[in-house]
C-alpha cells in the first residue's frame, strides 16, 4: 500500500521534484531530437517500442498498444497507419476476431527501432546516473516526509 502523503512539504521536496523533473526533461528533449533525427516523430517511436517490448503474453494491439502509450484508440491508429506507410509496421487480422488487429515491426521498423535504441542506451549510460540520484532523494523525502 502506497504510503499517504503528509499535508505538508517542505523546500526540500519541491527541489528534490524539480531536479528529477529536469532530469526526465532532460532525457525526453535527447529522445524526442534523436528520433527526429531519423526521420520519426516521438510518438511514433514510442509505438515501435510498445510493439517490440510489448510484455510477454500480451499481444501488439492496437487498443493495447493505445493503452500502453495512453493514448486514444483513433490516435494509436494513426500513429500505425503513418509507421505502415513508410513501411516500419505491418499489420495482421486476428483469423478468430476480424476486429482485432496486431502490429508487427517489419524489417525496416526493427533495424530503424535498434539505431534509435542504441542511441538511448548510450544516452541512459551518460544520463542515467544523474536521474536515479534525482529519484532517490525524492524517494528519500517522500518516506522521510509521509
Amino acid at each position: 500500500m502506497a504510503a499517504k502523503p503528509s499535508a505538508d512539504i517542505s523546500i526540500s521536496s519541491y527541489r528534490a521534484l524539480a531536479e528529477f523533473r529536469h532530469q526526465i526533461r532532460l532525457f525526453l528533449h535527447f529522445s524526442e531530437e534523436a528520433t527526429r533525427q531519423h526521420g520519426l516523430e516521438p510518438q511514433q517511436h514510442q509505438l515501435l517500442l510498445a510493439i517490440k517490448g510489448i510484455p510477454v503474453g500480451t499481444q501488439p494491439t492496437i487498443g493495447r498498444i493505445a493503452e500502453r502509450l495512453q493514448i486514444r484508440h483513433h490516435s494509436a491508429v494513426e500513429l500505425a497507419d503513418r509507421l505502415h506507410e513508410r513501411g516500419a509496421v505491418a499489420r495482421e487480422t486476428n483469423p478468430d476476431d476480424r476486429r482485432e488487429v496486431r502490429l508487427h515491426l517489419t524489417p525496416a521498423g526493427e533495424r530503424l527501432l535498434q539505431k534509435l535504441s542504441i542511441a538511448h542506451h548510450n544516452e541512459l549510460g551518460k544520463a542515467g546516473p544523474a536521474l536515479r540520484d534525482a529519484l532517490n532523494v525524492v524517494l528519500q523525502l517522500v518516506r522521510k516526509e509521509s
